[in-house]
């Protein structure tokens, strides 16, 4: 029922009659509260105005782009995106050594094999993304979550009991089918924020994303083989000679409980179909403005500015993958292959090292940098800093290789501080975010272009690891350009984000064009249906 019809089916008082000599083409047909008060709810939608503000309800007079952001289910979904880096990352100080063991496998073949894991695992994410996007549209974005965080936990934690590469595989395949978690926990962010407030929700999204970046390989590097870490307290423990990869996984997969519960009690749904609330929305019985309606996959892929923010989109997470993939294996391999000869506790600090620099890139230096150079401008700054930053990485190995005592000493002096400075360029990853929320062409396809973008994301990463890691492998056995070739490569991919940076669309001109739209579509609806719409209403009304 409207809130301005009568409880006993009254007629309402004569002064809001409104004659068909009234109407004109400017005359809105849909408010906040119905122009007609009726039981009839065909009659009731019809004649329904938009925009209109109210006396009799003060909800009508708040901005929705006003509404603050709720920052306790923020936090809640933080905490549940935390897990899932941690996840991942934790296997990373540890899989090179695993796979070895595991596989018998000579030091020039480990990066193929760990990257081919890597592989499957995000292969097996793309084929299921899209099924996850739809049954949080259709059972609630909540219950996916949960779900998925279930099958993700009991995958990791069964990672570390893996005694061949074939095992290896099957349980990382198997985290890989419970992929609901990014894009359900994207969604939600984005149904909980505003324009106004997308920006600092999206930027404690990264941040905690990049804690588990921080914690995920610490607790891996610190918790594997804890008979040969820690033998004074493990030595005698056969459980853990048998399998010394079993205590990480076991603790990642103790933190997964834990996001399982904080969000089984604690998350709110934030999908609003009739499906919970037993029929059509309170805001919607009260007559508030009709949603936008979906544009279809091929119209959307076509809107201005889309393109170009998806392809720089996998052209970022190509960079970011690649690196991740050759990072691992460049400090696992020996300095006389071009690699660091790092121990799997080395690997872990310099990766919880790095991390942690992400995070307060992302949360204290981007917002400040956002607000003052834009979103495009964050990103051009990162693309210029990428091409620097791979190009470093090879001067740390020739420090080693070359340096002798002398140069040891600089690389510990030089190293940890340029990583930090490097991990810069991962504010790239925050800006392209909001750069695919403020092209969405409407708010009702935020959700599908985010389900496309992560599908994109899915697709490169399941074959760069083992491309980038097998072009390691090949270049550290035939030792091209000393094993810096890959770098060489690394370089150019970087140099390519760098030009494509330069022709990235203008935001605010995208806005524009969609509100002139609106208007233009407007104005048809009142010129082409007006008269007829308030005569609809004007003869409910008087009946």
């Amino acid at each position: 029922m409207s809130p301005n019809a009568s409880p006993h089916g009254e007629r309402p008082p004569k002064t809001r009659r409104l004659s068909v000599e009234q109407a004109s083409e400017h005359t809105p047909l849909l408010a906040a509260g119905d122009l007609a008060p009726t039981a009839d709810p065909e009659i009731s939608e019809v004649t329904t105005l938009i925009d209109e503000p109210s006396s009799s309800s003060s909800n009508n007079d708040v901005d929705p782009s006003d509404k603050p952001l709720p920052v306790a289910q923020i936090l809640v979904l933080c905490y549940a995106r935390w897990v899932e880096p941690v996840a991942f990352f934790s296997i990373f100080p540890y899989i090179n050594k695993m796979a070895q063991e595991n596989g018998n496998l000579a030091d020039a073949d480990v990066g193929f094999y760990s990257g081919l894991i890597e592989s499957l695992f995000s292969l097996t994410q793309m084929t299921v993304m899209i099924l996850w996007g739809r049954a949080a549209d259709r059972f609630g974005r909540k219950p996916v979550l949960v779900l998925s965080l279930i099958g993700v936990t009991l995958a990791t934690a069964m990672f570390g009991m893996a005694k061949t590469i074939s095992e290896m595989i099957m349980f990382r395949c198997l985290a890989g089918v419970f992929a609901g978690t990014i894009v359900t926990i994207r969604t939600m962010i984005s149904e909980h924020s505003t324009a106004k407030t997308q920006a600092r929700a999206f930027s404690w999204f990264a941040f905690s994303g990049n804690l588990g970046i921080l914690f995920g390989p610490l607790i891996g590097g610190a918790l594997a083989d804890p008979a040969g870490q820690y033998p004074k307290l493990f030595r005698n423990i056969q459980f853990f000679r048998d399998y010394p990869y079993a205590l990480p996984s076991f603790a990642v997969g103790g933190i997964g409980v834990t996001a399982v519960l904080v969000t089984a009690f604690l998350a709110e749904e934030t999908l609003k179909k009739d499906i919970f609330g037993g029929g059509s929305d309170s805001e919607e019985s009260a007559g508030a403005p009709a949603k936008p309606k979906p544009i279809n996959t091929w119209e959307l892929l076509k809107s201005p500015g889309v393109p170009i923010v998806l392809y720089t989109y996998g052209h970022i997470m190509l960079l970011a993958f690649a690196y991740t993939a050759i990072v691992p294996v460049f400090w696992f391999t020996r300095i006389d292959l071009g690699g660091l000869g790092f121990t799997p506790l080395q690997i872990s600090l310099m990766m919880g090292l790095g991390g942690l620099a992400q995070a307060i890139w992302i949360l204290i230096v981007f917002p400040l940098l956002q607000h003052r150079i834009g979103t495009n401008g964050v990103l051009r700054a990162c693309a210029i800093a990428y091409p620097f930053f791979f190009a470093l990485l090879p001067f740390f190995s020739l420090l080693l290789r070359y340096g002798g005592s002398t140069g040891e000493t600089i690389f510990w002096f030089i190293t940890p501080v340029l990583l930090c400075l490097g991990c810069g360029v991962s504010m790239s990853f925050t800006a392209i975010q909001l750069a695919l929320n403020d092209a969405s062409p409407n708010p009702v396809t935020l959700g599908t272009l985010n389900a496309f973008a992560l599908s994109l994301v899915s697709g490169v990463r399941s074959f760069s690891p083992a491309l980038f890691a097998s072009l390691f492998a090949i270049s550290a056995r035939t030792q091209w350009l000393w094993v810096y070739v890959i770098w060489v490569l690394m370089v150019l991919l970087a140099l390519g984000f760098t030009a494509v940076s330069r022709i990235m669309p203008d935001y605010d001109e995208l806005r524009r064009q969609r509100e002139r739209r609106e208007l233009d579509e407007d104005d048809l609806m009142h010129v082409g249906g007006g008269v007829a719409g308030v005569t609809i209403a004007a003869e409910a009304y008087t009946d």
